[in-house]
């Protein structure tokens, strides 16, 4: 799947869950920039694109299928907080029906040329 350079925090954030529903890790890594910080939950922070796309691929595994709803976003100098409510379903490695939601506080940055990449992302 090829990585569509999103133009504002919203797009970014509605694209998030259609590439997670595809499978499609790179193009989810490429989504953030590449020092970025994924607190994937409490005490485990992953940093970095390889880190990340590490993390990501556990996530991918469980085949899942998410949902995303953007609640805010503020802008200032080209950074972007984003709050998105999210849900997500998948099966795990025993078959079993895994499902979570969440409230998710990511920040953005507006890339040079105009597009928008993951600088933390906190589900």
């Amino acid at each position: 799947m090829t990585f569509n350079q999103p133009l504002s925090p919203q797009d970014l954030m509605s694209r998030f869950g259609e590439y997670v529903a595809a499978r499609a890790l790179d193009t989810l890594v490429a989504m953030y920039e590449p020092s970025a910080v994924f607190a994937a939950k409490p005490g485990v922070v992953h940093t970095g694109r390889s880190a990340i796309a590490d993390a990501l691929a556990g996530l991918l595994a469980l085949s899942p299928v998410m949902e995303t709803n953007v609640r805010e976003v503020h802008q200032a100098d080209g950074i972007a907080l984003v709050i998105v409510d999210w849900n997500l379903r998948g099966t795990a490695p025993d078959g079993s029906a895994v499902i979570q939601s969440g409230r998710s506080a990511d920040v953005l940055r507006r890339q040079s040329d105009g597009t928008w990449r993951v600088l933390i992302d906190h589900p």
